[in-house]
């Protein structure tokens, strides 16, 4: 027997890939069989759709046209303070999870999870509960207890931890620049600040950190 809200439960899905709406709609339709949904394929109109109703949860992409999802999840707590958000991504949840959950969010699931987790972690952020997974939990008792110093992309803006995730991932400043809708010039900006803050200038070496520290797979 599902476990079904006694009211209308109103989720918003930001994600820029429509097959990713719809699959993380049909699952949520499901299991809420009266919810209401909004959906948003970029961060500006991911807003627009925040500000016209009060959402119950908001799913959210990291990795979308315009500004990123940590950047949106920002604006959007400013907003509205008390707004549940999931984050939703194909990133590895060791570093980006962090983030996310830094600046509020209430759960994270990688996108390869989401099919079996996705219905657990929602159930647990309707009812008040922070969702973090086993693995997750693991990483961030480490991160609370450990006091070695910071690793250099720590230091790194979600944009630029994108970048260098996708630098790793083989593309090329053109492929990046169409991936997150911004300009080769800005993407070039952006690999000169990873290099400085880094300290890493070649695409090779940045390659090899990114797997030594678990940014990519």
């Amino acid at each position: 027997m599902k476990n079904t809200p006694n009211k209308p439960v109103g989720f918003l899905i930001v994600d820029d890939h429509p097959f990713v709406r719809r699959g993380l709609k049909a699952i949520l339709a499901d299991a809420y069989p009266r919810a209401f949904f909004g959906e948003a394929a970029d961060s500006s109109r991911a807003l627009q759709e925040f500000e016209l109703v009060e959402w119950d949860l908001v799913l959210l992409d990291i990795n979308m046209p315009g500004r990123g999802g940590l950047d949106v999840l920002e604006d959007m707590l400013r907003i509205r303070p008390k707004t549940r958000v999931l984050v939703i991504s194909m990133y590895p949840e060791e570093e980006f999870a962090l983030r996310a959950f830094r600046l509020g969010a209430a759960g994270y699931l990688n996108k390869s999870q989401a099919g079996d987790e996705l219905v657990v972690a929602v159930k647990d952020i309707l009812a008040g509960r922070k969702h973090v997974t086993p693995a997750l939990a693991q990483t961030l008792a480490t991160a609370l207890t450990d006091k070695t110093p910071r690793a250099p992309h720590e230091a790194l803006s979600p944009r630029e931890l994108q970048v260098l995730c996708l630098i790793a991932g083989a593309n090329t400043v053109k492929q990046i620049a169409a991936a997150l809708s911004l300009s080769e010039k800005t993407v070039g900006t952006y690999r000169t600040r990873i290099a400085q803050k880094t300290g890493i200038a070649s695409n090779v070496e940045l390659t090899r950190y990114a797997f030594q520290h678990g940014l990519t797979r």
